[in-house]
């Protein structure tokens, strides 16, 4: 059969604004078999031959769900582990996903004193409470509720995490993402956000930070990360219902930290202090439970590269791990 005569058709204002923030398109929606371009206008369908969408692959099922475990780091903050243990020792290119959240402060004054880093990136997220950064580089910061850092080791640091409280709840997350071969013993570099940089928007029973990456129309102030992540923290009411796309290149998760959501297609209900892996895809659809939820949701480009890792360094091989613990202990951990 031939092609139909050439059109040249506009999308409606609304998916126009839907495409601009991402949102998956319905199963139902048509698309031309040639090409859609996106100009200052909007979509434009060139051609008037069109076919079905693939039904939005889109929706990435839950292929595990794990939940966090229990246990203590640094000089004994009490914390769970969701990612990083022995039932998922990574998600490549995540390496480990920890939170903290306690009121009890002797489950966290005693912090994450003076300890190195090699060859991967720390990214700490606050929810409530205060912890201060500094290192043998000089730098400082003070990371107080809603706020985020982003900190590259590179060749190496020492730093320390110290809680700035002393009662109260402390509640918040740090994720641990490989850095690849070629990219290890880059110099250390610090993205540190306060809470009111980190993108927000509102939506139908729903409110998303937007920590990296793009979602919701709303781009994270987080850049220039080799892995392309996408990171995002959010709260559902009951009944809520969010889709956003992913690259179908990235490895996802959600850890839910608040009430239960229900994700994927199948709306598999997830509670707080689980790790749900997605399949492939897409996309994710998460939805708020009978008495709502919150979920950090993560994706991230895959390195596919050998990873060998012994406590706070993380390289390709063991001979480079090696070199990382005589490095700090000849104190060049942090000589370029």
């Amino acid at each position: 059969m031939g092609e139909a005569p050439a059109c040249n058709t506009a999308f409606p204002v609304p998916l126009q604004r839907a495409f601009r923030a991402g949102a998956i398109l319905p199963p139902a929606m048509m698309l031309s078999r040639r090409h859609v371009l996106l100009g200052a206008s909007g979509l434009t369908i060139l051609g008037c031959s069109r076919k079905i969408l693939r039904d939005f692959q889109a929706g990435r099922e839950i292929a595990q769900v794990l939940d966090a475990q229990g246990t203590r780091d640094g000089a004994g903050v009490s914390l769970k582990r969701a990612l990083g243990g022995r039932a998922l020792s990574y998600l490549d290119p995540f390496l480990m996903l920890d939170e903290f959240h306690t009121d009890n402060p002797n489950d966290y004054l005693a912090g994450f004193p003076d300890h190195p880093h090699r060859g991967f990136e720390t990214v700490t997220y606050m929810v409530h409470g205060a912890m201060e950064h500094r290192d043998t580089l000089g730098n400082q910061g003070r990371l107080g509720p809603g706020a985020a850092q982003w900190m590259t080791a590179g060749h190496g640091i020492i730093h320390s995490e110290m809680p700035r409280q002393e009662r109260g709840l402390m509640w918040g997350f740090q994720l641990w993402v490989n850095l690849p071969a070629s990219r290890k013993l880059i110099p250390p570099r610090y993205q540190d956000i306060p809470a009111d940089r980190i993108a927000e928007v509102e939506l139908e029973k729903a409110r998303v930070r937007v920590v990296a990456g793009t979602a919701f129309g709303k781009t994270g102030p987080v850049s220039g990360i080799d892995v392309e992540p996408l990171y995002f923290d959010a709260a559902l009411q009951p009944g809520a219902e969010l889709e956003q796309a992913t690259p179908l290149t990235h490895n996802a998760f959600a850890y839910v930290t608040e009430g239960a959501v229900r994700m994927g297609p199948s709306g598999r209900e997830v509670r707080a202090g689980q790790l749900a892996v997605f399949g492939p895809g897409d996309g994710v659809v998460l939805r708020g439970a009978a008495g709502g939820g919150r979920a950090l949701v993560m994706a991230g480009r895959p390195l596919r590269e050998p990873v060998a890792r012994r406590g706070p360094f993380v390289m390709n091989t063991e001979d480079e791990l090696r070199q990382a613990f005589e490095d700090h202990r000849s104190g060049r951990l942090t000589v370029m």
